[in-house]
């Protein structure tokens, strides 16, 4: 589950606010309970621990499912969440001046991918699932949401510096989750990054997230598939490299040589010699819990 600061996450925040429902949480990590076995572990009586089993179900922490029991049908309580992460708003580095380009996900130039794998627009699938050659279908270009087992996908990205404009500081921002059939909230993948043909690191996407439904993931798409990805957000500049934060890789902004070409490559691989092979989403606009595509920001200074 992602969070973030807004009051869209307060029923989450306010469920965990309590150590009664902590104390829930830990029982129901060991396995699935009925009520009257949650209130006599805690010493509580069954009324209370419905009123927050409850809270915790409309806050999607929980769920419940009815099956028959000795005396009758009994409802066993389980958890719906294996982690959660919370955004804090991004950082703007106001120094600078910047030049932004938003990229489609189906505007790759080139790619290499396995089954499963497939594309979708905010209406439907591109062509059919599992084959990949629809990625070259016509309608690509509309896609908001982008997967594949193994393989690549390549984009070309404008470089709009302009003479005696020096690059500072390149940021890219994407919303990811790993690729699972159905969804797999943990199923590790090694996303292996690459701009201008230079690695600058590896990032391991936890799982492919299906506890909640995206907030902007269309109605039409299964409720068992993958719903939202994890928004990262890329940095590379005159010291290293770093995502979210914290530290990435050495690479630094002067090795990309961005004064030296027209364009930026950036790739996405799932590399068959990664130790976690567990396949790529990618969220666009209009799929997943961040209405925006892959965004590029190239803070730079007028030499």
């Amino acid at each position: 589950m992602e969070l973030d600061i807004s009051k869209d996450s307060l029923p989450v925040y306010e469920v965990l606010a309590s150590e009664t429902r902590l104390n829930i949480i830990r029982l129901l990590g060991i396995e699935k309970r009925n009520i009257s076995e949650i209130a006599t572990e805690l010493g509580l009586s069954n009324a209370i621990i419905t009123r927050h089993i409850q809270k915790m179900e409309a806050a999607n922490i929980v769920k419940s499912e009815k099956i028959p029991g000795k005396s009758g049908i009994q409802k066993l309580v389980f958890l719906s969440v294996d982690d959660i992460h919370i955004r804090f708003p991004e950082k703007i580095y106001r120094a600078f001046n910047l030049h932004t380009t938003d990229l489609k996900l189906g505007h790759f130039t080139t790619f290499d991918v396995s089954p499963t794998c497939g594309l979708a627009t905010k209406n439907g699938i591109v062509g059919k699932s599992d084959e990949p050659k629809f990625f070259m279908d016509s309608n690509r270009v509309d896609a908001a949401l982008l997967w594949f087992s193994k393989g690549f996908v390549e984009y070309k990205i404008p470089n709009l510096l302009q003479d005696k404009q020096h690059a500072e500081m390149l940021e890219i921002s994407f919303e990811l989750s790993s690729e699972f059939p159905l969804s797999n909230n943990i199923w590790p993948s090694d996303i292996s990054i690459y701009i201008n043909d230079i690695k600058i690191g590896v990032y391991t996407v936890p799982g492919n997230f299906s506890d909640t439904r995206g907030r902007y993931t269309p109605t039409w798409w299964d409720s068992h598939f993958s719903q939202y990805g994890l928004l990262k957000h890329l940095r590379i500049n005159t010291l290293d490299s770093g995502m979210d934060g914290e530290a990435f890789s050495k690479v630094t902004i002067n090795e990309l040589k961005l004064d030296k070409n027209p364009f930026i490559t950036l790739k996405f691989a799932v590399e068959k010699q990664s130790p976690n092979i567990g396949g790529l989403t990618l969220f666009g606009k209009g799929f997943g819990n961040h209405d925006q595509d892959i965004r590029v920001n190239l803070y730079y200074v007028d030499n």
